[in-house]
């Protein structure tokens, strides 16, 4: 590496050779060699962060860090997590310019290892330093070096492995290169600028402290996403059907996703899987039986006699256990030898990282991941009683510093996961076993009472693990609260909460509500769990169009009753993909509110609701831009003998009296079913009701319920409502007229037919209806007829005050009323004045359970009475002041009546 004029391919070459050069053991813990990877053109670069988008725009981290580069960053910090193939990265970053093929900018790369930096306590100049670790370096060159340093690229490796301080206050910096200070100053001093300070820096790090000290941009490492998990395995199975199998089963078996983003995890799943796919031996179902696998074979290298072997297990246990309760990272020889490992230091390769020459006093171990770690941890627990006292103590006791030390507890529980041990390792401890169990069954039980959607998951993943049907039936009593919503499950969760459902062979509530991604994967892991569920919830949910898809096939194939979609906004072209599923299922009931849908998605719910498999009878599509053309689609549905829907929903849809013939025609073919329709706040007009009261007369409509609240009526359509209402044929019995301007007149037309022996309306809405005081005088009078069915009366909200209500307390006073339920003075202005008359109501009604008084003027005085009228009444079931003229000086009171609502 001479100036640019002097550089020839030798140069580069003997680069080359001394970043290939094949360093340290290969283990199935380890991953596979950096070099050896390079070597075999097996490289596949992983993914870098960049902001939120989506995972075909996310960069390499090779793109990530070469953009890092082209800027006026001199410090690029490459930041991941174990294993999620930083060094790899770093080397390949070198090769590609030791072969001209990225990085041209620079005439000289130097790569350096912080845990080989760590070894170097003698004081040394930076020419000494490069000279030390980059032996082929001429001397003769650095000057070159130091004369043009923004020139020059120097690649850190591993700072979380580093054991000094980069604080600069620590140290003397110094800027002559010349000058033999130590290391770690002369780190120090190169990272923040005042040696060579036109150098540039690439830096890679687990997350570590010493990220403070370090200035300039950062490249955020994924690992391997969906798509290049997809790559690495297939370029390691050779057969394309074995390596989907075993990305499916990685991925969804063993249910941790976070993991399957690390190359170093993808090598050692693979590893394992490879020759049980070619032996046709079977696959590990959960994370511990892949953690016992691994462990039988490094143990099965090593021909130890199962006593030697089970004392191997527990050193390594005792070490897990110093590391996780101290937070140590690695361990000395004097450290190793308390902990058991005497006679096998010489094998700790197979299952340690070793730092430093065996002979030395210098050297440490380290295990190569936090998972294998937190393996130990549990199977020494499950073999020597003697360490630890039970397994509440011991997990409160490493809850601070174990992540998965219960899930592996759980797996090494059951004794198919532990058997291939126990025949290396003689058997686990019972009684130790049996304590694991009865905190997990107590632990999970306590769990599953609560709300707290993350305990529950957790039990989720710890039955898993166990694989053990008769485990999950024993603990998800009918008393769990599993009905909670899981909206915010993880990749992981799904497979979790699919398992346990599967082993319950179904559940009543599956509930998603507010999922704020469930993608096209989720989905598909949750098949299974939705084709068995009765009612599925997704309000509030974003679902992607992959998710739709898996969503429809669940639907087709399963036994779910109920969907609710409110609020997911899903749009025409995702309620397609629904529809193909809903042609044939076994649902019910379908929540279509507010979900962007339009006239277009008309079409395809007629082509599911006329399907002759349909068992659709309650459709919901308030606040969707349906509009007439819309409607006339779905009356057309209304024609057919397949359809069996009987409510249909359609607040806010963009209504006009301009489809009302068309559903008035549909509803008198003989064929419809419908009973329910709610059409509110839709511009109907008079004409509209008008048409729909043609069909009210006919004998075939079986209208029962009709709700036309918030519609724009006015009076003129109280004739032809009150018409049908004296039809012979007429079967509606609840009709739902409030905020529209009805009017005296109109009012007293409706009374006239409430009057009639044959009407059979039971309930009746006419908040907001303009009503006066000589309507509440009729409604009054009809009540006490004799002949009036109504059961339920809403008048609130028609400021008529005392002397209009008390009309309606006499009649239900009278022996001749019938209402249970009456929201009869909402803000109509009542005073203390009415008191007398509602207490001789109360007392008097047979039948009245049910009382609103919101919004009125009611005050301290009246609440003696009311209290004791209710407390009197054993027929009365609730009686709601709210917004009241109540002062606190009454609340104490109000307490005292459970069935008093203020």
């Amino acid at each position: 590496m001479y100036a640019s004029s002097a550089i020839n391919t030798m140069d580069k070459d003997a680069v080359l050779i001394h970043i290939l050069k094949l360093k340290g053991v290969s283990t199935l813990l380890g991953g596979d060699l950096p070099v050896r990877v390079i070597n075999e053109n097996k490289y596949i670069s992983p993914l870098a962060a960049e902001g939120e988008v989506i995972e075909e725009n996310l960069p390499t981290v090779d793109q990530a860090i070469r953009t890092a580069l082209t800027g006026e960053n001199k410090i690029v910090t490459v930041i991941g997590p174990e294993g999620s193939g930083k060094t790899t990265a770093l080397e390949k970053l070198v090769v590609d310019w030791a072969k001209g093929e990225h990085l041209q900018n620079f005439e000289y790369v130097f790569h350096f290892r912080f845990q080989d930096l760590n070894a170097h306590e003698d004081v040394l100049s930076i020419a000494t330093l490069i000279q030390r670790c980059h032996h082929y370096f001429p001397p003769k060159a650095m000057p070159l070096v130091v004369q043009k340093p923004e020139d020059v690229l120097f690649v850190f490796d591993g700072l979380n492995d580093y054991k000094h301080s980069l604080d600069p206050a620590v140290y003397t910096l110094c800027s002559d290169p010349d000058q033999a200070v130590s290391v770690p100053c002369l780190l120090a001093s190169l990272l923040h600028g005042s040696l060579l300070n036109e150098a540039t820096f690439v830096v890679a790090t687990r997350p570590t402290a010493y990220l403070k000290f370090l200035s300039g941009s950062q490249v955020k490492v994924l690992g391997f996403l969906k798509s290049q998990r997809n790559s690495y395995v297939n370029s390691f199975f050779t057969d394309a059907p074995a390596a989907n199998k075993a990305l499916m089963h990685m991925e969804r078996t063993l249910g941790f996703y976070d993991f399957c983003t690390s190359p170093r995890f993808c090598w050692t799943v693979c590893s394992v899987y490879k020759p049980l796919t070619d032996s046709g031996g079977k696959l590990p179902e959960t994370l511990s039986q892949l953690f016992v696998d691994i462990l039988v074979h490094l143990i099965q290298m090593l021909s130890l006699s199962q006593a030697d072997s089970r004392e191997l297990v527990l050193a390594l246990g005792r070490m897990a256990s110093h590391c996780s309760t101290g937070q140590h990272l690695s361990c000395t020889k004097a450290q190793m030898y308390s902990f058991g490992f005497q006679p096998f230091l010489t094998s700790a390769d197979t299952f340690l990282r070793r730092e430093g020459e065996l002979e030395s006093d210098t050297c440490v171990f380290s295990f190569h991941s936090q998972l294998m770690q937190e393996f130990m941890l549990a199977l020494s627990f499950f073999l020597d009683k003697s360490i630890y006292t039970g397994a509440e103590k011991m997990l409160e006791k490493h809850k601070d510093s174990t992540k998965f030390l219960d899930l592996f507890l759980s797996g090494l529980s059951e004794p198919t996961q532990r058997r291939p041990l126990e025949n290396l390792l003689g058997e686990f401890n019972c009684d130790q076993i049996k304590d694991f169990k009865q905190w997990f069954k107590s632990s999970s039980e306590e769990a599953l009472q609560g709300y707290n959607t993350d305990s529950h998951y957790r039990c989720f993943h710890l039955l898993h693990q166990a694989q053990s049907e008769s485990l999950v039936k024993e603990i998800i009593i009918p008393s769990a609260r599993i009905g909670i919503s899981y909206g915010n499950l993880s990749l992981q969760d799904c497979v979790a909460w699919n398992y346990v459902v599967a082993c319950l062979g179904g559940t009543d509530w599956l509930n998603l509500y507010r999922t704020s991604n469930l993608t096209e994967e989720m989905a598909e892991i949750l098949a299974p769990a939705m084709s068995l569920s009765h009612k599925i919830v997704l309000t509030a949910s974003f679902l992607s169009t992959g998710a739709v898809s898996h969503l429809a096939s669940a639907l087709n194939r399963g036994l779910t009753r109920e969907l609710d979609l409110s609020h997911s906004h899903l749009g025409d072209e995702k309620f397609k993909i629904l529809c193909a599923g809903l042609r044939d299922c076994k649902l019910q009931k379908l929540h279509l509110v507010t979900c962007n849908l339009t006239e277009a998605s008309c079409e395809d719910l007629v082509s599911a609701l006329t399907s002759d498999t349909s068992q659709l009878c309650l459709l919901e599509m308030a606040f969707n831009e349906i509009g007439d053309q819309g409607f006339e689609k779905l009356c057309g549905a209304l024609h057919s003998p397949h359809c069996k829907l009987e409510k249909l929903q359609l607040d806010t849809c963009e209504l006009t009296e301009a489809s009302m013939e068309v559903f008035s025609a549909a509803l008198c073919s003989g064929q419809s079913q419908l009973k329910e329709v709610d059409m509110k706040r839709n511009i109907m007009d008079d004409s509209g009701v008008e048409a729909l009261c043609k069909a009210l007369q006919h004998p075939l409509c079986k209208l029962q319920s009709l709700n036309l609240s918030m519609c724009e009526l006015t009076g003129a359509c109280c004739s032809h409502l009150s018409g049908a209402l004296m039809s012979e044929y007429c079967s509606l019995s609840e009709l739902d007229l409030s905020v529209n301007e009805l009017g005296q007149e109109g009012a007293l037309l409706l009374c006239q037919a409430l009057r009639r022996p044959g009407c059979i309306l039971e309930k009746l809405g006419l908040t907001r209806c303009e009503l006066t005081l000589p309507v509440f005088e009729e409604l009054g009078s009809v009540l006490k007829s004799g002949t009036c069915q109504l059961k339920s009366l809403s008048v609130g909200l028609n400021k008529v005050g005392d002397q209009g209500v008390k009309h309606l307390w006499d009649a239900i006073a009278h022996p001749s009323c019938l209402p249970l339920h009456l929201n009869l003075v909402e803000m109509t202005r009542l005073t203390d004045a009415c008191l007398e008359d509602l207490c001789t109501a109360v007392r008097a009604s047979k039948t009245l359970k049910r009382l609103e008084l919101r919004n009125n003027s009611l005050t301290d005085a009246s609440v003696p009475a009311l209290v004791q009228v209710m407390q009197d009444s054993h027929r009365m079931q609730e009686m709601n002041l709210k917004y009241n003229d109540f002062s606190e000086d009454v609340f104490d009171m109000l307490d005292k009546c459970k069935k008093i609502t203020y």
